[in-house]
């Protein structure tokens, strides 16, 4: 029973934490409507026996996606119908690659957005409440054959619904790794879109390019994004399993303490920022048993002690404090 109330107790902490830390940015904001383009079902509508008359409507329809989809993601001109027609076709009654049932899939899933643009619209206000002249993109939805993500159009973001089926998808096996299935859910649209927004609007000011630097500029937005979607636990933020972020939590003094005995920090080798900042099967510098991206993990964390140290710091202000050092001597990091 001692045991049940202290995890209650726990429970409630943390739940305070988080409420407070909502209360210190945000003020009760009305939620800036954001809405996904259907580019996706659109586009998987064409008939085969009318498609080259559907693709000339997908370019009245779209008149700026659709140059974007067929010359960037198809790598296909323009002016070539023909040829498009014949893509087109081939896409979508292909069954080799498994094409045909991961669209249909990919409809099915996304029959309902609604939870997705509930997310993604409360997260741009919060946004727009901070960064009151950042426009809020256009979103679109379309089916890139397993090719792509998250695509950066001229007016915002297009966002492949394929590559968000499930982690258990059959097909995923044979076009990516292991460890990249985590994040491929449809529940993780809203934290990609965000993050791909801020990352390209908060751009890397160092003028070093240490370790420390890289790690304290994606601690920051990591932080930022946290605060974002402050309903979701910290490792679907990070894009880590649970498993995952528990093992850097209960090593999170051994990393901290390997890092320092090496001076990583202040290493500047390509070598060694890919190995702790690149996504992988874990961080080589690390251990075989981590996940990737224990240095932009850490960095979150010393971000997360220097705001609980300095609560006067606004979100904008952090965002444009870059000197790392001051950030880490400041934070009273001590895992």
């Amino acid at each position: 029973m001692k045991r049940i109330h202290y995890l209650l107790l726990v429970l409630a902490v943390v739940a305070a934490v988080s409420c407070r830390k909502h209360r210190r940015y945000f003020p009760a904001l009305q939620p800036e409507p954001v809405r996904f383009v259907r580019f996706d079902s659109a586009f998987l509508a064409i008939r085969p026996d009318s498609a080259e008359q559907d693709i000339r409507l997908l370019y009245e329809r779209f008149p700026s996606f659709m140059p974007v989809f067929v010359e960037d993601l198809l790598g296909m001109p323009s002016d070539d119908t023909a040829a498009l027609v014949t893509a087109v076709q081939g896409f979508l009654g292909d069954t080799l690659y498994g094409f045909a049932e991961t669209n249909k899939r990919e409809q099915e899933l996304f029959a309902d957005l609604s939870d997705i643009e509930r997310q993604t619209s409360l997260a741009f206000a919060r946004i727009r409440y901070l960064y009151p002249d950042w426009e809020t993109p256009e979103l679109y939805l379309f089916v890139s054959g397993f090719q792509s993500a998250v695509y950066f159009t001229e007016d915002g973001l297009a966002i492949g619904a394929d590559m968000y089926l499930g982690s258990d998808y059959p097909y995923y096996r044979q076009v990516v790794y292991q460890y990249q299935l985590q994040t491929m859910r449809k529940e993780c649209i809203p934290v990609d879109v965000v993050s791909a927004w801020l990352f390209s609007h908060i751009p890397y000011t160092g003028v070093k390019n240490r370790l420390l630097d890289q790690m304290m500029y994606r601690g920051k937005v990591m932080y930022l994004l946290s605060c974002l979607f402050d309903k979701l636990p910290g490792y679907e933020v990070m894009g880590y399993t649970k498993e995952q972020w528990d093992w850097c939590v209960y090593h999170e003094r051994a990393i901290w303490h390997r890092m320092m005995d090496k001076r990583d920090l202040f290493r500047t080798e390509q070598r060694v920022l890919s190995s702790y900042l690149n996504d992988g099967p874990f961080t080589s510098e690390i251990s075989q048993e981590s996940p990737g991206r224990v240095g932009t993990w850490i960095g979150w964390r010393i971000v997360e002690s220097y705001m609980a140290h300095n609560d006067t710091v606004s979100l904008t202000s952090l965002m444009e404090q870059d000197d790392a050092q001051l950030i880490l001597e400041t934070s009273f990091y001590k895992p």
